[in-house]
């Protein structure tokens, strides 16, 4: 329990930024505080907080350290809550925000499936590409691709994304398939941006692995969209390679309508995040929606949309 009360406390610091303030919040004395950092450093033996009397800041260690301990804390709510809450109904609002295309696919229906599932609860789903500043805005939770800088916010994994190169077959028997990513200067992409550009065509950059390391390969936008799904309806016409999301492109890679190359050296994949504001009592809502998310996206059918080998037609 002891090692417990260390941990809660280091967390509380480190979100709060002083001693004293994570001291108001738990309610004890900033000496007892400064007590528990003391024997937490003193039993793992390393240095997590640099204090002085006028700043407080968390070492590498410490912002590593409190990465793993904001996930243990929430996930030790999570399953209070899965026992105690049974039988109760979410009530109020709920507000989340997704990346669009992602959202539309896989959020939409499960928040609607939750609405259905507590009636006396209000849903809304905001769907941007956008950084959203969930505390400033009233989000409830995010969906967020990639590492998170914002140490004030808990993080779950959900799952981690893929991207892979896709062309329609026509667009491969009429230009030849690339065998190396260099080979793509040869080729017509279609890229993310606005298609703005002084002078040149727009440069975009898609991300690889070549000789075990991540590489960038600038590619010349044959067309360029500000709107994934558009690239993804000018790849199926055959107008050339896409780099795309295999949630997006996995069934048309299954049917044959996409064909995956150069999955030789295809990057690591991207982790997949619920975030949300850390807080000592997270409301039912928001609990029981997150335990609706770790569910689904623990899901065999969800987890192969997202990255695992799907035996689909690929080349390269």
């Amino acid at each position: 329990m002891d090692h417990f009360k260390q941990i809660a406390t280091f967390v509380s610091v480190a979100q709060r930024g002083s001693l004293s303030a994570a001291a108001r919040h738990e309610g004890i004395a900033p000496a007892m505080v400064s007590r528990r950092l003391d024997a937490l450093e003193a039993r793992l033996g390393v240095k997590l907080l640099q204090r002085t009397t006028r700043r407080l800041s968390l070492t590498p260690e410490g912002a590593a350290f409190v990465e793993d301990c904001q996930r243990i804390l929430s996930e030790l709510e999570a399953a209070e809550t899965a026992v105690s809450a049974r039988g109760l109904e979410a009530t109020g609002h709920l507000r989340i925000t997704a990346p669009a295309g992602f959202g539309r696919k896989y959020i939409a229906p499960l928040a609607a499936e939750f609405a259905r599932e507590h009636p006396r609860l209000n849903v809304s789903l905001d769907l941007s590409d956008r950084v959203v500043d969930l505390l400033a805005e009233g989000f409830d939770c995010a969906i967020r691709f990639g590492e998170q800088a914002d140490s004030s916010l808990v993080r779950i994994k959900l799952g981690e994304s893929l991207r892979v190169v896709v062309a329609a077959p026509v667009y491969l028997r009429r230009r030849g398939q690339p065998g190396h990513p260099a080979e793509l200067a040869h080729h017509l992409c279609l890229t993310l941006g606005d298609g703005t550009g002084a002078g040149s065509p727009p440069q975009r950059g898609w991300t690889f692995t070549i000789d075990g390391a991540p590489s960038t390969i600038r590619v010349a936008a044959a067309l360029a969209c500000n709107d994934g799904a558009v690239l993804h309806e000018w790849a199926l016409a055959g107008l050339g390679l896409a780099w795309r999301s295999l949630w997006e492109v996995g069934d048309d890679i299954l049917a044959g309508r996409l064909v995956s190359v150069l999955d030789r050296y295809a990057a690591a994949p991207t982790p997949v995040y619920c975030v949300f504001p850390a807080r000592k009592h997270l409301p039912l809502r928001v609990r029981l929606f997150i335990e609706k998310l770790k569910a689904a996206f623990a899901d065999d059918a969800l987890r192969l949309a997202l990255g695992a080998s799907t035996g689909s037609r690929r080349a390269g």
